[in-house]
């Protein structure tokens, strides 16, 4: 999660302690707007400390930009406050100075659904040291939340801080600016489009078929997150430029009036209105790109250019008649990005264009994740809409992603499987990876050539998309966690048996039918290489795994690694499989003594674990040893 800490000092023209009467007006006012602040991006607030603000973000539902709307948050604090301290001069000679810090990482917190809400840990100290480093006026982000956000801010690097409890000195970046981008992380701009010739050329079919027929089509690329479907869209935009007159707007996940957010943008891309044009010279824009004076009174008004209001079935007829009144000059090319988050009414907008509007070339062209289809299951299949789901890449195409990533220097091979491995299918995550190991030094470029340096044999979860991940399964609902976090104990793949003995009594029948909603989700998917009768699953992506096991305290992955080798040491017996699953059990335990020891549990029972662990991991390692593979025989 992120936490934000925010300080507002009080001070005086004339130094003196301000009144009890006056700072108990300025800091209720002062907490009042901030918290207005902070909810409109989505925060809890989690206590007032003293004069001190905490708010946390990514309670109680993580959200993949919980990092970026914190900043964001942090900056409009320092925005308003101005106007504040306008007023606390004018009526109470104070004014505050806000002094903000913000912070990433991994916390302990309570179950919010049940009025939980304490959060704590050193992610939480570190945010309140970064605050008290701030200066007034003045935003400090620790190291996660740069990585994670740098794609949209300005930042300047200040000397490490030393702070209390900390060994080495904190990394930390003063905000100077926060861009409008709806990603916090980096993308590459530069890498080629691979394994999308097919959806490229179908896009490019009903380009053609809303010329031929003067008509309004839909197209709709849904996938995940980072699958291509910005890439793809781009590729597409590039072939048509000069044929089409392109306007782009986009669905926000958050915010006040945000159902009309993308007309918005769209119209003001169309008029060429910047956003700092002032509303007079943006209304005469408007009305140069667009004559008809009715429709322009309705798309001003969604626009924010106008305070008459008008039924929403007149802002349809406005956005029909806008997209009209384009084509009549040149073909339109309407994208509209990211539209799992737009609202119902606007959604309703888009089929109603569609179906509307006449004798105009246009096709609007929609980016999707698969949550839409959990809502609206026969969305983009109507006459002559396109609908394109997104597949993963294959493994070679995934491969020629990181060789073009890496300029066309090949990487070692094995390092490049388990990349592509890792990510299954998904660039982004192949980008994302790279930009880790290399980031963090474990790929170097040297002479020509990329060099991995130290033990790669397992890759960590970049925070970018852990974020993501982590995202995801929070919109799982309690019975799909209580599958997916036992399954993501036992491994990358699983038996529905054992997961079945690992879930709680009254969740044990539903198994089977969570197992198939979450496939539906493109989490886990039945293991094709394990026989019918077996009942695997694996999950879709070993990051996937990562962020489900990651979710669970220590406490509970403990009992978990235990309650698997419960279940299966039995059945290996009967099976006479001791031997062949010895290692995969002494594995299990090893954990769950680890995280007992961890926790400072290490009683008569964490013993036991640990001394079952070692007999089965030393049967394990002689064996390895006897046949003379000597780093296996170490390991174990």
């Amino acid at each position: 999660m992120t936490i934000v800490f925010a300080d507002p000092k009080p001070a005086t023209a004339d130094g003196k302690a301000p009144s009890p009467e006056a700072l108990g007006d300025v800091m209720s006012r002062y907490f009042d707007t901030m918290q207005g602040v902070l909810a409109q991006h989505g925060a809890t607030v989690e206590k007032f400390i003293g004069d001190a603000v905490m708010a946390v973000f990514g309670l109680p539902t993580r959200h993949e930009d919980d990092a970026l709307r914190a900043v964001r948050a942090a900056a409009d604090m320092q925005r308003v406050l101005p106007a504040l301290n306008e007023a606390f001069a004018a009526e109470w000679g104070v004014t505050l100075g806000n002094h903000v810090g913000v912070n990433t990482g991994e916390v302990v917190a309570g179950d919010a659904s049940l009025g939980q809400r304490l959060v704590t840990g050193d992610t939480v100290n570190v945010a309140a040291r970064l605050e008290g480093a701030a200066g007034p006026g003045q935003v400090l982000l620790g190291d996660l939340t740069y990585r994670l956000v740098r794609g949209a801010v300005e930042v300047e690097a200040v000397e490490p801080l030393t702070l209390k409890g900390k060994a080495e000195p904190v990394p930390a970046y003063r905000l100077e600016k926060v861009s409008g981008t709806t990603e916090g992380f980096e993308r590459r701009q530069d890498a080629p489009l691979v394994g999308r010739e097919g959806e490229l050329a179908s896009l490019g079919d009903i380009f053609n078929l809303a010329m031929l027929q003067r008509a309004c089509r839909l197209a709709t690329v849904i996938g995940d997150a980072g699958v291509g479907k910005s890439r793809l869209i781009r590729e597409f935009t590039a072939l048509h430029a000069d044929d089409a007159r392109v306007i782009r707007g986009r669905c926000l996940p958050y915010g006040d009036g945000i159902t009309f957010w993308p007309l918005r943008e769209a119209v003001r891309d169309a008029a060429a209105i910047g956003e700092d044009d002032p509303p007079g010279e943006a209304l005469a824009k408007l009305h140069a790109r667009i004559p008809d004076e009715a429709v322009v009174d309705r798309l001003a008004s969604v626009i924010g250019l106008s305070e008459a209001p008008f039924p929403v079935p007149e802002i349809f007829w406005g956005a029909r008649r806008f997209l009209e009144e384009l084509a009549g000059e040149r073909p339109v090319l309407m994208f509209i990005d990211d539209i799992h988050w737009a609202e119902p009414t606007f959604l309703d907008l888009i089929g109603n264009v569609v179906k509307t509007v006449d004798a105009s070339q246009v096709l609007v062209v929609c980016s999707s994740r698969r949550e839409l289809l959990d809502r609206l299951p026969e969305w983009g299949l109507g006459e002559e809409s396109l609908r394109l789901v997104l597949e993963p890449l294959t493994d070679a195409d995934s491969g020629r992603v990181v060789e073009a990533l890496l300029g066309g220097t090949g990487i070692d091979p094995g390092l490049q499987a388990r990349i592509v491995e890792a990510s299954a299918g998904n660039p982004l995550f192949v980008e994302q990876l790279l930009s880790m190991l290399i980031d963090n030094g474990s790929l170097r470029r040297d002479d020509g050539s990329w060099i991995a340096v130290g033990d790669l044999a397992t890759l960590s979860v970049p925070p970018t998309i852990q974020a993501l991940l982590a995202a995801r399964l929070d919109l799982l609902d309690r019975e799909e966690r209580a599958v997916i976090e036992p399954a993501s104990v036992i491994g990358q793949s699983f038996a529905v048996p054992a997961v079945t003995a690992l879930v709680m009594p009254e969740s044990a029948p539903g198994v089977p039918d969570r197992l198939g909603s979450l496939t539906g989700k493109q989490l886990v998917q039945p293991n094709a290489d394990a026989p019918a009768d077996e009942g695997m699953y694996r999950f879709q992506h070993v990051l996937v795994r990562d962020a489900a096991y990651g979710g669970l305290l220590k406490r509970d992955r403990a009992s978990l690694h235990e309650a698997f080798v419960d279940w299966a040491e039995p059945i290996n017996v009967a099976q006479g499989r001791v031997i062949e699953f010895e290692e995969i059990q002494g594995y299990h335990l090893e954990q769950a003594y680890r995280y007992l020891a961890e926790l400072g549990n290490v009683d008569e029972h964490a013993r036991s674990l640990g001394e079952r662990a070692s007999a089965k991991l030393g049967s394990a390692g002689r064996r390895a040893f006897a046949r003379g593979d000597l780093h296996a025989a170490v390991s174990l």
